[in-house]
């Protein structure tokens, strides 16, 4: 998949799920009903000692779910990034701007979503030549930051991670900031919802996030 169709699926598909569990079986269901609520774009985090085998595990089932990007989130070191992108990571995220992941990813062509939380970071992430920038943290900065960074850079694209929650208030709030696309995580997975498989549930929640958008 090439970087403007990642990129453009980002946009398209603008909840983008951030998601890690220690059981692979559990990410594989939540990454399955994902897709079935919707979802197109997939944020893995890196978390956990086994990541990287999760992640090939959810690489080799993307042949069975048609325009499905998988990217990696919380990758704070170029070797992580080089081996995640090996394994066929479609983008790569990061809670700040690492400028040897960047490098990794500009060299191997992948799209780099960095983590800001300062206008200035966010201009120099733009000027690193990064399409989409991720805001984070979300609940600290609140949608008064989203507005400001628009009024000002008005053609960057921002992903707001943390503060988002699975509801027509908090969806709508941050998309009517300016917002392009928000990551949700642990309010969507509840615990007691992956303790009991219930994946249902999960679908028909992400469902019910795409209908908040419209």
């Amino acid at each position: 998949m090439s970087q403007q169709t990642t990129i453009q699926t980002v946009l398209d598909y603008p909840l983008i799920p951030v998601f890690y569990h220690s059981n692979p079986e559990v990410s594989l269901g939540v990454f399955n009903a994902c897709y079935g609520g919707g979802i197109r774009a997939f944020e893995f985090t890196n978390r956990g000692a086994n990541a990287l085998g999760t992640f090939k595990l959810l690489k080799s089932r993307l042949a069975n779910f048609p325009d499905y990007v998988l990217g990696v989130g919380t990758i704070l070191r170029d070797s992580d990034a080089e081996a995640f992108i090996e394994a066929g990571a479609s983008f790569i995220v990061s809670p700040c701007f690492i400028e040897t992941v960047s490098d990794v990813c500009y060299q191997n062509k992948i799209p780099y979503l960095p983590g800001c939380m300062t206008v200035k970071e966010v201009f120099y992430a733009t000027e690193a030549g990064w399409e989409i920038v991720k805001v984070f943290p979300g609940e600290v900065l609140g949608t008064s930051f989203v507005k400001a960074v628009k009024a000002v850079l008005p053609n960057v694209k921002l992903m707001v991670t943390g503060g988002v929650s699975p509801t027509r208030e908090s969806i709508q709030s941050w998309f009517d900031a300016g917002a392009n696309a928000v990551g949700l995580g642990s309010q969507l997975f509840k615990a007691e919802l992956l303790e009991k498989g219930n994946y249902k549930v999960i679908e028909e929640s992400v469902a019910q996030c795409f209908r908040y958008l419209k």
